[in-house]
Parts: C-alpha cells; sequence; structure tokens
C-alpha cells in the first residue's frame, strides 16, 4: 500500500515497486488508505506512506494504526521534512525525501525478504 499525494511521486512509486512485482493499491490520503483497511480484512505486508499528506489522518497516524492491525508488516515513513526518530512508531523505517528510486527498492526488497539482494538490470 502507498500513501502519497504529490501527482508526479505516486506513478512513479507504482512503477518503481511493480518491478519487484509488487501488488500495489495507492491512495492520496492516509484517510483513504485507512478506509480500505477497515473495509477488508485481507493482509498487506507493506505501507509506504508520506507523513504529510491531506486529511484528518497523517501518514504517521496511519503507520501507527497499520503496526498496530498488522505488527510484523513492514512500514516505511516518508517526509520532504526531518521527522525525530522518536514520533515514529515502533519498527517503522524512515526515508527522508528526496531519496533515489534505487533506495526505495532496496529498502522494500530487504523488509520482505531479508537476504535477498534485488538485480537491477
Amino acid at each position: 500500500m502507498i500513501v502519497e499525494d504529490d501527482p508526479v511521486l505516486l506513478p512513479l512509486m507504482v512503477e518503481m515497486l511493480s518491478e519487484v512485482r509488487a501488488r500495489i493499491v495507492a491512495f492520496e490520503t492516509a484517510d483513504g488508505a485507512l478506509n480500505h483497511l477497515t473495509e477488508g480484512s485481507s493482509y498487506c505486508s507493506l505501507l509506504i506512506a508520506d507523513h504529510g499528506v491531506p486529511g484528518k489522518l497523517s501518514g504517521t497516524q496511519l503507520a501507527a494504526l497499520f503496526r498496530a492491525k498488522w505488527p510484523k508488516s513492514a512500514v516505511i515513513v516518508t517526509s520532504g521534512y526531518e521527522l525525530a526518530h522518536a514520533t515514529l512508531p515502533e519498527g517503522v523505517v524512515y526515508l527522508q525525501k528526496p531519496w533515489a528510486g534505487g533506495q526505495l527498492v532496496d529498502i522494500v526488497v530487504r523488509l520482505l525478504q531479508p537476504g535477498i539482494a534485488f538485480q537491477r538490470d
């Protein structure tokens, strides 16, 4: 699951993660993502959420709710602003923007498949 309100970055993230055969659902708000999570009971192995998305919930608040529902799932919070690690839920990876595409993919692969290196073409 990707939560990102930047209209350029969101499709880019979807494309990058499609390269590692991820099945992706994407939202522009944490509120929309939370609605999706509460409507379905299917497992979600990864959340990537921008901290500063519009709506009632921040990406970090969504990350905390996500970790409560699926404590073993991987969570990445991104932001263009520096966030204090103490403000992040336990076990959440923080990735400050701007980040390189390869950096995001490497983190996702490391979180979802520990010990397996992603081979770029």
